[in-house]
């Protein structure tokens, strides 16, 4: 009896999809946002606040919180300085060394 894969498992999909130069450069610019909203979620968390929480002590509204947190903005240094007191955090920014993809063909010598 042969069964057939109803699905494919996330990691092979993502192999796959790794393999695609537009999906890896799609990949890559969201990363910078999602990274952010990250630490912003975390952020509220240690300081186990709600989205509420920090909007008053921000203020501004809830939706404006979760707005940041979806990673779909990119906030002002003001606006990350304002979320770090309100959650009794420091904010600290820094530069990195950029990722350099490089599509290296292997020479083989005869």
């Amino acid at each position: 009896m042969s069964h057939k894969r109803k699905f494919i498992p996330v990691e092979e999909a993502f192999d796959e999809w790794r393999k695609e130069p537009e999906y890896v450069a799609a990949y890559d610019a969201l990363e910078e946002e999602f990274v952010l909203a990250s630490a912003l979620i975390r952020a509220r968390g240690e300081a186990d606040m709600t989205q509420e929480e920090v909007a008053k002590a921000m203020g501004t509204t809830q939706a404006v919180v979760a707005r940041l947190e979806s990673g779909r903005v990119m906030p002002s240094t003001r606006t990350l300085q304002r979320f770090a007191k309100a959650t009794k955090s420091r904010l600290r920014i820094s530069f990195e060394p950029a990722k350099i993809r490089h599509n290296r063909r292997v020479r083989q010598e005869s």
